[in-house]
């Protein structure tokens, strides 16, 4: 489906989608979700560590999460939820092709570094982004041996659209330092001749390079974007990627369309209930 990629002008909405963020802690999920929803990148506090209050927390909490995300639009709820399960989520309201959409993105704000996400937080994912950051080579493997086999484990929509963001590009980029000096050439001495000398070397944080991020994106047949939270750089391009491909998929459509699970919970209300007389 093609057509406009907008902000949306109110609450109400023809399509829900959840899209997760996934990765190792640092690589940036936060900045890239607050880049996205406020178009600029403040000074963030860290995120790793965030979740040390799980452990005194209802183990049914995610579930009801979960199910009641629709509903809670509320900063409350929100800020509940992320003290809790460490995990938080943000809406973004957009407009494309004339369609009103409600993206809940979900950020799981340093949890991942405890190894305590659980299928909760995939169930019902309409899309997922897998991040690592260029400049720290663990958090590229990590993604083949760690998180691309949580989403094959734990994702109940099969069909769901994965892209891969190599984040941090800004810190990447290739620049040249040269320096000079001056060097006094033996064979003249006698004549004072001086030399002036100059010398150059690359310098750069890169540790994965962009063809390896390709390659990795084309193993796990997903779009590949590198991008950069704190300039911006392909950050609104890697979402409007993402939305536009989950729009093309008819059972992700079906999944997150409003009317349908209007539709549902009408025939669940009017099922009839148990309870009657065995002979009735």
């Amino acid at each position: 489906m093609a057509g406009s990629f907008s902000k949306g002008g109110n609450n109400s909405y023809d399509y829900s989608f959840k899209i997760l963020l996934i990765g190792d802690s640092g690589v940036g999920k936060s900045s890239l979700l607050l880049s996205f929803i406020s178009s600029s990148v403040r000074d963030l506090s860290p995120t790793i560590g965030a979740s040390n209050w799980l452990l005194g927390c209802p183990c049914n909490l995610f579930r009801i999460a979960d199910e009641k995300l629709d509903d809670a639009m509320n900063c409350v709820i929100s800020e509940r939820f992320k003290i809790c399960a460490g995990v938080d989520f943000k809406v973004k309201m957009l407009t494309v092709g004339g369609k009103r959409l409600k993206l809940t993105i979900w950020d799981t704000a340093g949890q991942e570094r405890f190894g305590t996400l659980i299928s909760s937080y995939y169930r019902g994912a309409h899309g997922i982004i897998l991040v690592y950051d260029v400049t720290r080579r663990e958090t590229f493997e990590n993604l083949s041996d760690i998180w691309a086999k949580e989403v094959e484990l734990y994702s109940t929509n099969h069909d769901c659209i994965k892209i891969l963001v190599g984040n941090k590009v800004d810190r990447g980029h290739t620049s040249w330092i040269c320096f000079s000096y001056y060097m006094i050439s033996l064979n003249s001495l006698s004549n004072g001749q001086v030399v002036l000398m100059m010398q150059c070397f690359q310098d750069s944080e890169r540790a994965v390079s962009r063809e390896e991020g390709m390659a990795l994106a084309q193993q796990h047949k997903c779009s590949f974007f590198e991008c950069s939270a704190k300039t911006s750089e392909n950050v609104l391009k890697c979402f409007k990627e993402l939305t536009l491909k989950i729009l093309e998929v008819p059972s992700l459509l079906e999944n997150g369309s409003v009317v349908v699970k209007q539709q549902i919970m009408k025939q669940a209300y009017q099922a009839p209930r148990g309870g009657g007389s065995c002979c009735s």
